[in-house]
């Protein structure tokens, strides 16, 4: 798998892709899916995974902090870190 989301995925939105995510995490931390399935649920969580930070970071270069100093009003790009 590469490291790029699959079509599927790059489709997704940052909760879907989360809640799949999510329910993978939990699948494997019971441990209860044979070890082919595992090694396909890991290698898809990643992908997920790498999917929900991209959305994240463009959501971060979106947010716009509004400043006002000297009394002019300007925006410029949030600092989430």
């Amino acid at each position: 798998m590469t490291d790029a989301p699959t079509a599927e995925i790059a489709q997704m939105s940052f909760e879907t892709a989360l809640r799949e995510l999510e329910t993978i995490v939990a699948q494997l931390e019971r441990g209860e899916v044979e070890l082919e399935k595992s090694i396909a649920m890991y290698e898809r969580g990643a992908a997920l995974k790498a999917h929900c930070e991209a959305r994240l970071k463009e959501a971060q270069l979106k947010v716009e902090k509004i400043v006002v100093a000297d009394g002019a009003i300007s925006a410029e790009p949030a600092n989430l870190d």
